[in-house]
């Protein structure tokens, strides 16, 4: 398949590329910085920020899926770039025909039911303050993206990331809760969203998911 993909120079996005590539897909890395991004016999790299109207926009065109890996590093201010960045991107995908989104937000948005209270605590009070800006911004990307009733989105939630091997065994659960999410490694993140391109399953699905069998 030919693929673009979004947040490639983070975590997720590099392990998204060299599993895509290695699975024998093309890949087209959008990039602010394309030196970030190792090339690659199968990997053709554009210039461009999602929140920037520019070429990029018309390059979409001919993929058959975009995976976003979308992310901020910067906690202590309010963004866009989950929200307005895929916003942008869906609006490119429509112009050029693409219906495939397979994009990442975070589990850390809800506290599932039967939570721990110790856990419940450390979200509610730590990771949810320390993380609100981009929280609110990845409500407001979840919001836009089921919206668009004429993109075959899915929306994956992840837990707590690690650099951990690639296993290909991890727990889902689409649109419900999924009991005791701790962690689940990059690469099997990656896993996940090349090995469920095609799947009509999650299609129109907020998928919860995390590592172990």
């Amino acid at each position: 398949m030919k693929l673009m993909v979004l947040g490639a120079t983070g975590g997720t996005g590099r392990q998204v590329v060299e599993q895509a590539v290695a699975a024998g897909h093309d890949v087209t890395v959008l990039a602010r910085d394309p030196a970030r991004v190792p090339a690659g016999e199968r990997v053709s790299v554009i210039g461009g920020d999602v929140l920037t109207p520019g070429p990029w926009r018309e390059a979409v065109a001919g993929h058959e899926a975009v995976l976003s890996c979308l992310g901020s590093t910067d906690r202590g201010h309010p963004t866009t770039v989950y929200s307005q960045g895929t916003a942008n991107v869906i609006a490119a995908m429509r112009d050029g025909g693409v219906r495939r989104l397979l994009c990442l937000s975070s589990a850390g948005l809800d506290i599932p039911p039967g939570t721990p209270l110790g856990r419940r605590l450390v979200t509610r009070f730590v990771i949810q303050r320390l993380y609100r800006h981009g929280y609110a911004d990845m409500r407001r990307m979840e919001a836009a993206v089921t919206a668009a009733h004429d993109i075959d989105w899915t929306i994956v939630r992840p837990p707590m990331l690690t650099d951990g091997p690639l296993t290909g065994r991890y727990r889902t659960a689409e649109n419900a809760p999924l009991a005791k999410a701790g962690s689940i490694s990059r690469a099997d993140l990656a896993h996940y969203l090349l090995d469920h391109l095609t799947d009509e399953h999650n299609r129109h699905a907020v998928v919860e998911i995390a590592g172990g069998s």
